[in-house]
């Protein structure tokens, strides 16, 4: 009985990731014909003044600003609590089952870093290193979705719990890479309260409302310490208590999901995917764009399956159940897809750059077209390749 709700709740989870996924490429889509049609009234909408009266002189911020300094950090939240959830009762809570996926996530870190890096040696671009390494797990359940009569259940869940370590990995390369000028003193502050929240959870306290108030000082003690306040999102997640005898998300989880893959993200898509496209192929063929689509596309499946194929021959892990190695080929390209996290990635790399930022833009959107529709068309063929299926490592 635990089971069927269990995976009745696994199904309606993935089935909100494959309409968000459908609904993030529309928005992408618009922003990006929005900003090559209407560049002046794009700019205008999203680069609108805000403004908190807290004294003098008042907060003051843009309406994209509120959007990926601000609702961002709920999406960050959902991570935090989806990681903390995988690693309680999820498809994390052992080392046999984590092993496989954190080989893989390593190797599509490690590789699109690197080929970015080859590109971009010397000068700013440097500093987008960061941007390749980034999988949209709501991207690639769009495609599994698709096909669902060509993907083992096994694959699918070794690809999201693939992205769930990426996330972690995204996440540091966040917080140590793309800060600004440290603050001791706010940092120790926000250790005060992430140690509060620590103890809230180990005490089994259960207010919401508490949750998020210590939530937002964390939030500002960060801003001001010099590491990206959206962070915040991701230590609250980790902290929020997970009860492992619970089958099903808490319903104020639900709603967070909802809201955030239904409105936080299409948002963001569309205050970011605006770029111009009067630069063509000058600005397609910069270093920035090379690196950023090249190592999507090609840096990220080869790590990915790289690491895949000799974790498996090392007996170090076991492949996905029923996966043939086509078909992990074809999952590992499709880890390329990393629209959200690598246009964040981006802004932080290039907040001072406009012009390096639209390339790393071109190239993100350029590598995630080209790795949905290579890894559909592998894996939509694959069937009837019917290839050997991958050699399973004794347990």
């Amino acid at each position: 009985m635990i089971e069927k709700v269990q995976q009745r709740g696994a199904n309606e989870h993935a089935q909100w990731k494959a309409s968000s996924g459908i609904l993030l490429l529309l928005c992408a889509a618009l922003a990006l014909g929005w900003a090559n049609t209407h560049a002046a009234s794009y700019q205008a909408v999203f680069e609108y003044p805000l403004a908190i009266p807290t004294g003098s002189p008042p907060i003051r911020f843009s309406v994209r600003a509120l959007i990926n300094d601000g609702l961002m950090t709920l999406f960050f939240l959902v991570v935090g609590i989806e990681i903390k959830r995988e690693l309680v009762v999820g498809e994390l809570n052992t080392i046999a089952k984590a092993t496989l996926p954190a080989f893989a996530a390593l190797g599509g870190m490690v590789v699109p870093a690197c080929l970015f890096v080859a590109f971009n040696s010397r000068g700013l671009g440097l500093r987008g290193w960061g941007i390749p390494m980034a999988t949209d797990i709501a991207l690639c359940i769009g495609i599994f979705a698709l096909l669902k009569t060509h993907v083992p259940r096994g694959l699918v869940v070794f690809i999201t719990a693939l992205a769930i370590f990426d996330d972690i990995g995204g996440v540091l390369v966040i917080a140590l890479f793309y800060g600004h000028s440290v603050s001791v003193a706010w940092l120790c502050g926000a250790s005060v309260l992430s140690l509060i929240l620590l103890g809230m959870n180990r005490g089994g306290v259960m207010n919401g409302l508490a949750y998020a108030l210590v939530g937002c000082g964390l939030w500002y003690g960060l801003h001001r310490g010099g590491v990206h306040a959206t962070i915040a999102g991701i230590v609250l997640g980790l902290m929020i208590p997970t009860r492992s005898q619970r089958v099903s998300p808490p319903r104020f989880a639900e709603s967070l999901h909802l809201f955030v893959s239904f409105v936080v993200m299409p948002l963001f898509a569309l205050a970011n995917a605006g770029v111009s496209m009067r630069g063509g192929v000058r600005d397609a063929a910069s270093p920035v764009a090379l690196g950023t689509a090249l190592g999507l596309f090609v840096g990220k499946p080869l790590g990915v399956f790289g690491m895949t194929v000799l974790s498996i021959k090392l007996r170090l892990a076991e492949a996905p159940a029923s996966a043939t190695r086509i078909q992990l080929f074809g999952a590992a390209i499709l880890t390329g897809m990393g629209f959200t996290v690598a246009l964040f990635i981006g802004d932080l790399a290039y907040d001072s750059a406009p012009e390096l930022l639209d390339q790393a833009k071109v190239g993100v959107l350029l590598g995630t077209i080209v790795s949905g529709i290579l890894g559909f068309v592998v894996l939509r063929l694959c069937r009837s390749a019917s290839p050997a299926p991958c050699r399973r490592s004794p347990s």
